[in-house]
């Protein structure tokens, strides 16, 4: 990847230096010429973008990506033997569709390659080697174009003798990769799956089916469309943006530089600093970020300044990428991986391709405004105002990314920062299990028990395995520590104290019960979890529900229900069922008034993941609505 990479954007400044040559010095035509092969790049993306992710899922992803490697060196290898405007463009078009076919093949591979924990150590060596041989790229095009004469002698290569050997390098490179590629050992797994359908038609709406139907996969497309919207900006008005700040060629490639430097900071570095951040707040957060610096820096008139927002935009954008990536990799089975990271990337192109081609248009129309305040006036271009509406379009994004895909209610954000930068551990979002996970919570005396044990029935009618639980004492271990928090006997006990029992009782739980049967495919059914704890010990000793949360999400390392049913009543009428009350049943009124109200308020933060029933309704009412809601869920799966 490395090496291929590095000959990509080698071939890249090549072929649009040749576009400028072969322009004859006009300059109108030449600046035409070269977004001509920006264009060409990603226009195949508009018709081939999502058979070319069927094609990476229904075929061998090894000859895939073999194959393609050659034909793109086979390309290369005939422009500067060519050397016309034509067949420059013709054959852009042609790598670009090979590369279509290419890409998603070793994006759906990928995790295939690494267990599930070395993903994003693995995404971020890809995006490194992608985007970081950029700079090493641009430096060996300018040392092959101040050592032409050199060169030419040596080789007796022609006028053209720098971008020409350039294009000879990028073809070695492809030619080296497809060598490479065919000597490692690629699963073909997602070739064995029997639910792939045999049609490519088929196989297309089994992924768009996937997509329309996964909230997490549609907040991150939503998001990094969004970020490409607000790239595109950047990348087309980047080089007016820097004139406008009285910079020239020099001042641009500063700042080109920049932008990579950011980002190889932030894929390098980034996922460490926030590995204590769940994945799914961090996309979201990241792209926010850097939204807003995108605006910062259309209102800047300062380029030493500009660079250095550029590098911090260029960090969080890294970050969001590589977090991005991650979890597409992680939350999609591998015979629709394909499909999704094609249909990502031709959306990605597809929208650069409309913003590279209207960015400069709006700044046209918008021309130059100045502002007075006082005696301060401020000069502004187009430039600068469509960048500035495409940071307010990627916060707005990253906003509603962040709101999609959020998890872990009971958790506020400020909070996450600050635990993060602390490298205090249980932010981590969880893998993905095959199972399904479902908590039953609420007041005492509101029908758990009853409700869990009907449900179970429900499943093995249905030919589900079922695994039914409690907490505490849903293992030989939790049976003693349920002892010693509910018996009378055992007196008072420091909240504090109460809260970390609770959390070693379901560690044990989960680790020795419940990720078992959910890695078996199993239902796991439980009656209460850690939403308990968060409105007992939580709002009920009035600790703080944040801290409370925080260490259960340590403890259960942030395995979260699929579905947690809170069955809710008034306190009194719950605790007036009780004839023997135990420790917390005990507690007064006013404790499990609190309890209930933090139930709700958990509620209603996710409203997605909670289900609110009214306890007073009858049984087998309140049976039925349980499980219609669960059949909903399981569509969506």
């Amino acid at each position: 990847m490395a090496f291929s990479s590095f000959g990509d954007w080698l071939g890249l400044l090549a072929t649009t230096a040749l576009a400028q040559q072969l322009a004859g010095g006009d300059y109108a035509t030449a600046n035409f010429a070269i977004a001509g092969v920006f264009i060409a790049r990603l226009l195949p993306s508009v018709i081939l973008g999502p058979l070319a992710g069927v094609i990476a899922d229904k075929f061998d992803r090894k000859k895939v990506m073999v194959f393609g490697d050659i034909f793109r060196a086979l390309l290369f290898i005939s422009i500067p033997i060519v050397g016309n405007y034509f067949w420059l463009y013709t054959a852009t078009v042609l790598i670009e569709c090979i590369t279509l076919f290419w890409s998603p093949a070793k994006d759906a591979t990928m995790p295939n390659l690494v267990p599930r924990n070395k993903l994003e150590s693995a995404n971020q060596m890809t995006l490194l080697a992608s985007y970081g041989s950029a700079p090493f790229a641009a430096l060996a095009f300018t040392l092959l174009t101040v050592f032409i004469t050199g060169i030419s002698a040596a080789f007796n290569l022609g006028s053209n003798s720098a971008v020409d050997l350039a294009l000879f390098i990028n073809a070695l490179s492809f030619l080296f990769s497809a060598f490479t590629v065919s000597q490692m050992d690629i699963p073909k797994e997602h070739l064995k799956k029997g639910e792939v359908s045999g049609s490519l038609l088929a196989s297309l709406i089994d992924g768009g089916k996937f997509l329309s139907s996964s909230k997490v996969i549609r907040g991150l497309i939503f998001g990094l469309l969004g970020a490409f919207i607000a790239a595109g900006a950047v990348i087309g008005l980047a080089r007016t943006f820097v004139g406008d700040l009285s910079g020239g060629d020099a001042a641009y490639g500063i700042l080109f530089s920049a932008v990579f430097a950011g980002l190889a900071i932030g894929i390098a570095f980034g996922p460490k600093v926030f590995s204590q951040f769940s994945r799914r707040r961090l996309f979201g957060a990241a792209l926010s970020v850097a939204g807003f610096l995108l605006v910062v820096l259309s209102l800047l008139q300062n380029l030493v300044l500009a660079v250095f927002v550029v590098v911090l935009l260029g960090l969080f954008s890294g970050v969001s990428w590589v977090t991005g990536f991650t979890m597409l990799g992680m939350e999609v089975s591998d015979e629709l991986r394909g499909r999704v990271f094609a249909f990502t990337q031709s959306l990605v192109r597809i929208s650069l391709v409309g913003v590279l081609a209207i960015s400069p248009l709006i700044a046209a129309a918008i021309g130059e405004r100045e502002f007075i305040f006082g005696e301060v006036q401020l000069t502004y271009n187009g430039a600068a105002f469509t960048m500035l509406g495409g940071g307010i379009v990627a916060m707005i994004v990253g906003v509603l990314s962040y709101q999609h895909m959020k998890d872990r209610p009971g958790v506020s954000f400020w909070s996450d920062i600050v635990n993060a930068f602390k490298g205090e551990l249980g932010s981590i979002t969880s893998p993905k299990t095959d199972g399904l996970f479902i908590s039953f919570e609420g007041g005492e005396g509101s029908g758990k028990s009853t409700q869990s044990k009907l449900l179970k029935e429900w499943f093995e009618n249905e030919g589900k395995s079922v695994v039914l639980s409690r907490e505490p004492g849903g293992t030989d271990l939790g049976k003693n520590l349920r002892k010693i928090l509910l018996d009378n006997d055992t007196g008072d006990i420091s909240p504090r104290s109460e809260a970390l029992l609770y959390a070693a009782d379901r560690a044990h739980h989960v680790y020795s019960l419940i990720r078992p049967a959910l890695e078996r495919g199993d239902v796991v059914i439980t009656d209460r979890y850690f939403d308990s704890s968060i409105a007992y010990q939580g709002a009920g000793r009035i600790l703080s529900p944040n801290e409370v949360a925080r260490i259960n999400r340590w403890a259960t390392e942030s395995l979260f229900p699929t579905l947690t049913i809170i069955l809710d009543q008034p306190a009194d009428i719950g605790l007036s069922r009780i004839k023997s009350a135990d420790r917390l049943e005990s507690e007064s009124i006013d404790f499990h008034n609190r309890v209930r109200q933090e139930f709700l308020q958990l509620a209603a933060v996710d409203p997605e993941r909670y289900l609110v029933i009214d306890a007073r309704k009858p049984v087998i009412e309140i049976h039925q609505e349980i499980t219609s809601r669960i059949i909903e869920i399981s569509k969506k799966r």
